[in-house]
């Protein structure tokens, strides 16, 4: 059977997004700080609330089960529940994530900061990847 390179490539950058995001966890409020989470997360992290943990966890989660839906659409999973509806979803989830820079250039150049432009850009290049791999398995899902 041939995978579908791109979707795995999507699969490895959500895996290695979700794996980041348990790093920041363990990282702590100066991880928090770096990473562009805000100064809220970080100060709750630093007061040791378990709402910015939770929160990041949940993001892993997320960025982790996409990963797997990448990988379902692959090939190298078997197929996933609502795959042909998912993948797709997700892939215009980080497109739109990454367009958001364009959008605040256009609309609110105050907040663009350097977190907004690299991870609009991180997306953008997720959401392009995971595209490409989608159109190349679209008839068959």
């Amino acid at each position: 059977m041939d995978y579908n390179i791109p979707l795995i490539a999507g699969a490895a950058l959500s895996a290695i997004a979700a794996l980041l995001h348990i790093c920041v966890i363990f990282g702590g409020p100066a991880w928090y700080r770096f990473f562009g989470a805000g100064e809220r997360m970080a100060a709750g992290a630093a007061a040791g609330h378990l709402y910015p943990a939770l929160v990041t966890l949940l993001i892993a989660c997320v960025l982790g089960t996409w990963a797997a839906y990448a990988l379902s659409g692959a090939g190298v999973l078997r197929p996933l529940p609502l795959l042909v509806f998912v993948l797709p979803a997700i892939t215009a989830v980080y497109l739109l994530r990454g367009l958001v820079v364009v959008a605040m250039f256009v609309f609110d150049r105050r907040r663009l900061t350097a977190f907004w432009v690299w991870s609009s850009v991180i997306c953008l290049v997720y959401g392009i990847v995971h595209l490409v791999g989608l159109l190349q398995v679209w008839d068959r899902l």
